[in-house]
């Protein structure tokens, strides 16, 4: 079994790709210590500018972390945020990669996700994204079902898809971690999905199906109560923007044979989908909320211009 030693090396040796002389920065919160630790336990051991930094848990994934949390994100070559709550989609996080700093997070990180999700050949993953990414890319719609019910196409229009590959070696590049996806902010989608494999506050679904409308880029009914509770209050602090319908993701990572119930995991599961709502502004979209909710589709047929998309299999 992976210790979290050894998950930390991989992450910081192989997807960080850490060098002496170089500055990094781990950021964690009060619950995820024991990870921030061994992470900078090894990058501690191969620089002598490396530091810890440690916070309150956000009020919600999306929420953005003290200044002098941000701060020192932006002024580090490299960074690490292993949080209860993600930074991947906060100002923080794009202000820290436009400033050169190459960095991953780690958003709802458990000691059980961190050692299967990292012990992961990463090379194999970048070469399943770019297979992927060579099919969809281009495409004018992508259409995604499932016998579940979902039936929903994405018009990617000017935005870029992007790629998750756990590869983080030239400056601003950013990933999560565990990685193994790619995504887009689509200009505009219209359909039906329905989250039958993992989503929060539910973890994974067991029997239950999630039911989601979509029209004209904005999710427009929301079968869960609780789900649609949390964007109701968060559209009372930035109004239609929470409703947005923010990312199209498929996984890539083959090493994820099950899902287990965390999202940062098993949104990477290999031939998967994932569609999340609210924010998008830091994956190449242009809206702000102070959330983004992933929910993961098992067993998807994506169909990129018509032509059916091979998907990597676990």
């Amino acid at each position: 079994m992976t210790t979290l030693a050894e998950a930390a090396e991989t992450a910081v040796v192989q997807c960080l790709g850490l060098e002496a002389g170089e500055s990094c920065v781990v950021v964690t919160d009060d619950t995820r210590e024991a990870i921030g630790e061994a992470l900078y336990e090894v990058a501690s051991g191969i620089t002598g500018e490396a530091s810890i930094i440690r916070y309150p848990p956000g009020a919600q994934h999306g929420s953005e972390p003290p200044a002098p949390v941000a701060a020192a994100m932006r002024d580090a070559d490299v960074f690490l945020a292993p949080t209860t709550k993600s930074l991947s989609h906060t100002r923080a996080r794009s202000k820290a990669s436009e400033a050169g700093a190459r960095g991953a997070t780690l958003p709802g990180i458990t000691e059980e996700v961190f050692t299967a999700g990292l012990d992961a050949d990463y090379a194999a993953i970048r070469r399943h994204c770019a297979d992927v990414l060579e099919q969809v890319e281009g495409a004018e719609e992508v259409r995604v079902t499932t016998e579940s019910g979902t039936d929903i196409t994405f018009e990617p229009g000017e935005r870029e898809w992007l790629q998750d590959t756990g590869m983080v070696h030239e400056p601003g590049d950013f990933s999560n971690l565990p990685a193994g996806e790619v995504f887009v902010a689509p200009a505009d989608a219209n359909g039906t999905y329905v989250v039958d494999g993992t989503m929060m506050p539910h973890g994974r679904l067991r029997g239950e199906k999630l039911r989601f409308d979509v029209e004209d880029g904005y999710v427009t009914g929301i079968s869960d109560p609780d789900i649609r509770q949390q964007v109701e209050d968060a559209a009372d602090e930035v109004g239609d923007a929470a409703y947005n319908l923010a990312e199209l993701g498929i996984g890539t990572n083959v090493a994820v044979t099950e899902l287990v119930g965390s999202v940062l995991l098993d949104e990477k599961a290999a031939g998967t989908v994932h569609i999340a709502i609210g924010d998008d502004a830091g994956i190449g979209g242009d809206t702000d909320a102070p959330l983004h909710l992933d929910g993961i589709i098992e067993e998807p047929t994506v169909y990129a211009d018509g032509e059916v998309v091979r998907l990597p299999e676990p």
